[in-house]
């Protein structure tokens, strides 16, 4: 069931909302970007993400293909969210659940995450995932 969250960086510039079913799988991925920043996201659709403030306060990077675009302070360097223009539900928004105000370190560890293998492009688990 959809419960609408907020959210900020480190600093407090960049706020958000999202409305997330923390129900539905978390993910993991091992791709360079990711595994550099230990990014957790749950998804959100575009209609169910909201920044609040600090739009100005965002800096921008893309990579590779670039159509996905990862979103970083410029202040403290936390990466809140990151939009996904070209995935099978269109536009989404990975919401980062280490930036999320309301849940517990109990809740996060209960939470479901599927693994990807992003490194090599693929959907499935990589070969390791403990240190994701």
């Amino acid at each position: 069931m959809l419960k609408t969250y907020t959210g900020s960086c480190h600093c407090g510039a960049v706020r958000f909302e999202a409305d997330l079913d923390l129900a539905q799988t978390t993910y993991r991925c091992n791709c360079s970007i990711c595994r550099r920043t230990h990014f957790w996201p749950a998804v959100a659709s575009e209609d169910g993400f909201r920044l609040l403030a600090g739009e100005d306060q965002l800096t921008r990077y893309t990579f590779n293909t670039h159509l996905n675009h990862h979103y970083f302070c410029k202040h403290c360097g936390v990466r809140p969210f990151g939009v996904g223009n070209d995935t099978p539900m269109g536009k989404m928004y990975g919401v980062n659940l280490g930036c999320l105000d309301a849940l517990t370190e109990q809740q996060l560890s209960q939470l479901h995450i599927t693994y990807v293998d992003g490194l090599h492009d693929r959907f499935a688990p990589p070969a390791y995932v403990s240190h994701l």
